[in-house]
């Protein structure tokens, strides 16, 4: 592969995931020549998504990362004496105490494998019985191994969502999911949906009615790739940048989304449904006529509150929670005003804070739906991979297991000039941007990280049951203790395509004070209950039933001030992780700053011209199949895909 790249670009980026992405998009759009690299072996890295089994395997990647010694790389022959190098990182230190614990059946036979899966060598199995299931497999520290007590991880190569995966949204449940594995230059499509039909359990037989919604470890594994799990959970508010950059970039036609059918609040031990659209205010049960008045005046305040300065000014310096008091809400309304729509910090955020955030909530209603949110069909690793579409389609070069040794720095301009990678190929380019877990220690021996926990659930059922099992929902629940951060929780159903039939996927995060299983947990116990034998047999259960479930602490290295990075060249720039917040706004920003600093003049993302318009100057405008085949061309989609998001439906709120 190396012999085959150029020897200089325009711009080189390392790592893929969403800031990258953007980036590595506008930039290929607006001419520049684009090398993009990430040593890992899918996109997105810590934006990614995984099936399941896919997800175990990451695991064990981790688990074989933390084996790593990092040595000196062996690009220093190559370093001239006007030269010096700035080493990378061989160890990814971004993902901390893992821990997975399984509580359905483990009835695991060799033979057990995932539907429509390619040919692999099984990992042995190790089985537990359910008294056994609390028990974790476990990589608490960088130092420490990890260990296989209640689960197993199968021995795979690590898939990603294929990114053309596209469908109509009311025909989400009925549409076969496909999936890419992809190599450096090639991807190999899955079998078929026909043949993945045929591997499925079929539960509906069964004439014991107790076991009839019994869920067990082996049919997760079978259903693997009907699960894709997000690595980072968030959301897109409808009229975040996020939406605004995928309408004005057309990468929109890559992807397609469902609506946010629920915002949930927990209080005093029970989930309820939060009305929040004006049509959700006056058919609710929960809210008297009277606090429905309150409300509906409250909110229409916030809407413009920025046009009445002097009903809020005397209250700036007082936090939004001590302002929602002074206002004429009850208990109840303040309750949910607060966690439930400005979705803000009760002792931190101040009043203009939270009605911004209100304002922004209520800006983003009816925009696609009754709630602010979308959610990108199997998965938020969706998204960078539809940038790197676009990327490739204007000539980018894409290399994935392809790590870099170290960048090339001139002594006397304290420029950054190349790289070396992997193969000891010297690649020049002029400019670099570098995701931030690849930095060494010694680069970032002055930065202090953030942590973000995060906690990834599969459960038989909705936190809320309603007449419909396909709800898609947001809930906050506050926290308890001075110190601690407030629990954000995303339930998605399978008509997401990120869980087979008859489970949920559920995604919490906070950020971290502690270990991710410490900090969530007891978020965990008040809501779900372990799945166990004796459960199966009583109908009479009320919290829905915890199957299985994977904790983990992930660095947060958001506005980390560039000066904090010892000796970066003026031509290097870093891109961040993921953040804890819920919208996709602080990965734009970062991209489009950057982009405006490589390329002053030029437009950030323009749609790309009509096919009908172009004029080829030979082959010179397309890609070389070798070096994009990885990533479909624009042209193969169908227009009809955007238009769920590219033509919004405007609805009163």
């Amino acid at each position: 592969m190396a012999d085959n790249l150029p020897s200089e670009f325009d711009v080189i980026v390392i790592g893929t995931g969403l800031p990258e992405s953007i980036i590595a998009a506008a930039c290929s759009r607006s001419g520049q020549r684009v090398l993009h690299v990430d040593s890992r072996s899918y996109y997105g890295g810590n934006w990614a998504s995984f099936s399941f089994s896919g997800l175990l395997s990451w695991l064990k990647e981790y688990q074989e990362n933390n084996e790593i010694v990092n040595e000196s790389p062996m690009c220093q022959k190559q370093i001239l004496e006007n030269e010096e190098a700035i080493a990378l990182s061989r160890k990814d230190k971004t993902i901390q105490h893992v821990e997975v614990l399984c509580y359905a059946s483990q009835d695991l036979h060799e033979d057990v494998e995932e539907a429509g899966a390619l040919q692999k060598n099984h990992a042995s199995v190790t089985s537990a019985n359910s008294t056994e299931a609390a028990d974790s497999a476990c990589l608490p520290t960088e130092d420490e191994s990890l260990s296989t007590v209640s689960c197993e991880l199968p021995a795979e190569q690590t898939p990603s969502s294929d990114p053309e995966s596209a469908l109509e949204v009311n025909d989400a449940e009925a549409t076969g999911e496909k999936e890419n594995y992809c190599d450096n230059k090639t991807c190999v499509p899955s079998t078929s949906e026909e043949e993945i039909s045929e591997n499925v359990p079929i539960t509906e037989d069964t004439t014991d009615q107790p076991k009839k919604n019994r869920i067990t470890y082996s049919q997760i594994i079978k259903e693997g790739r009907r699960f894709n799990i997000d690595l980072v959970s968030k959301l897109l508010y409808s009229r975040g940048l996020l939406i605004d950059l995928l309408i004005k970039s057309n990468v929109s036609r890559y992807a397609e989304f469902k609506n946010i059918t629920r915002i949930l609040a927990f209080r005093e031990g029970r989930v309820e449904q939060v009305p929040c659209s004006r049509a959700d205010v006056f058919n609710s049960k929960q809210l008297t006529m009277v606090e429905k008045r309150m409300l509906m005046k409250f909110l229409t305040f916030c809407m413009e509150f920025e046009e009445h300065p002097d009903e809020y000014k005397a209250y700036e310096e007082i936090t939004f929670s001590e302002y929602l008091k002074t206002q004429k809400l009850t208990p109840n309304l303040q309750y949910f005003v607060l966690h439930s729509i400005a979705m803000t910090s009760e002792t931190s955020s101040s009043t203009i804070d939270g009605l911004k955030a209100t304002k922004n909530f209520l800006h983003c209603l009816g925009r696609y739906g009754n709630t602010p949110f979308l959610f990108p069909l199997y998965g938020q690793g969706e998204l960078p991979q539809c940038f790197c579409r676009m990327c490739a389609v204007f000539g980018g070069i894409y290399c994935l297991r392809h790590s870099v040794q170290c960048l090339v720095v001139d002594k006397e301009s304290r420029r950054c000039k190349a790289i070396i990678d992997q193969f000891g190929q010297r690649i020049i380019s002029k400019h670099f941007l570098v995701e931030d877990s690849y930095f060494s220690e010694n680069t970032c021996s002055r930065v202090q990280y953030r942590q973000i926990s995060r906690a990834v659930l599969i459960t038989d059922r909705s936190v809320l049951k309603t007449d419909s099992d396909q709800q898609i929902s947001i809930l906050t629940v506050p926290a308890e203790e001075p110190g601690t951060s407030a629990v954000r929780v995303i339930e998605l159903c399978s008509s997401t395509m990120t869980c087979m039939k008859g489970t949920y996927l559920v995604h919490l995060t906070c950020t971290s004070t502690k270990t991710a299983r410490e900090d969530l947990e007891p978020v965990v116990q008040k809501l779900f209950i372990p799945y166990t034998e004796m459960e199966i047999e009583n109908e009479e259960f009320e919290k829905p039933r915890l199957l299985w479930s994977l904790y983990f602490n992930m660095r947060d290295s958001s506005d980390i001030s560039r000066n904090c990075y010892n000796d970066l060249p003026s031509n290097v720039y870093v891109c961040s992780g993921p953040d804890c917040g819920l919208g996709n706004d602080n990965a734009v920003k970062q991209a489009e700053t950057l982009f405006q600093q490589i390329c002053p003049n030029e437009d950030f993302c323009p749609p790309p011209p009509n096919p009908e318009d172009i004029v080829l100057d030979g082959d010179s405008l397309q890609p070389e199949a070798s070096e994009s085949s990885a990533i479909p061309e624009a042209n193969s989609e169908t227009p009809k895909e955007s238009a769920n998001l590219g033509n919004p439906k405007e609805s009163p709120e």
